[in-house]
């Protein structure tokens, strides 16, 4: 194997993929809180599908981000046939309980693999990594706490999420940010052919990747893996 001297990873669909129930417990949760048209189960599953498609395309769009409380505003309103009043949504409150249905269903690892690797490129003592990620419905303060307990954290040196920074990929800004922060005293005169981003989504992470100049690798949407940067060389 020939290291990169840094990784940059996707978050989502890359090294971590999202707990069934934890969706299912979110539906419920506005069905039972925010449903004064007295809307489905269903109905409400499908207005959460919708908004999280529309802002994901509009964040790779404008290159910015469209936050979480933004986001369920949204869904409160839709569900509600459009009522603009949020007189009584409480965000301070909506924001404390989504984030604890995630730690009630917290997210998954995407692969058996994903820990094996990281260590790997980590113990080679060689390569920095980050994770470069868009967010939606979770912030990344909260995804901070998900990778620590999954046992990420501990392979990575740096964290870049897009409602902390307000831009998202494929946005160059978000990527110079991410170069920007690799620790040039541990890689004095880093090439950007010694950096590799990897992720799962060809627009965000291997076209914006891509638009920088540095190597990209897409996995998991394809036939590709995790295991796949063990046999890649710089």
């Amino acid at each position: 194997m020939a290291f990169y001297k840094h990784y940059s990873f996707d978050l989502w669909l890359t090294l971590i993929k999202s707990n069934p129930t934890y969706k299912q417990e979110r539906v419920q949760y506005f069905f039972r809180n925010f449903n004064s048209k007295h809307k489905s189960i269903d109905e409400i599953a499908i207005t959460f599908r919708q908004v999280d498609l529309m802002v994901n395309a509009i964040n790779e769009k404008a290159g910015k981000n469209v936050d979480a409380d933004e986001m369920y505003l949204m869904i409160i309103s839709m569900i509600n046939d459009y009522d603009f009043n949020f007189s009584d949504v409480d965000l301070k409150v909506l924001d404390q309980d989504m984030e604890q249905i995630v730690f009630n269903h917290m997210p998954q690892l995407y692969c058996d693999d994903c820990l094996a690797v990281l260590e790997k490129i980590k113990d080679s003592g060689k390569s920095s990594t980050n994770i470069l990620s868009n967010t939606g419905f979770i912030k990344g303060k909260t995804l901070k706490k998900v990778i620590e307990h999954l046992g990420i954290g501990q392979f990575i040196d740096f964290q870049l999420y897009s409602d902390e920074v307000r831009m998202s990929k494929p946005n160059a800004g978000f990527f110079q940010l991410m170069l920007d922060r690799i620790d040039r005293t541990k890689h004095p005169g880093l090439l950007l052919s010694e950096v590799i981003h990897v992720g799962d989504n060809p627009h965000a992470d291997i076209r914006g990747a891509e638009a920088m100049g540095i190597n990209s690798m897409l996995i998991n949407s394809n036939k590709l893996s995790i295991l796949n940067l063990l046999y890649d060389t710089v």
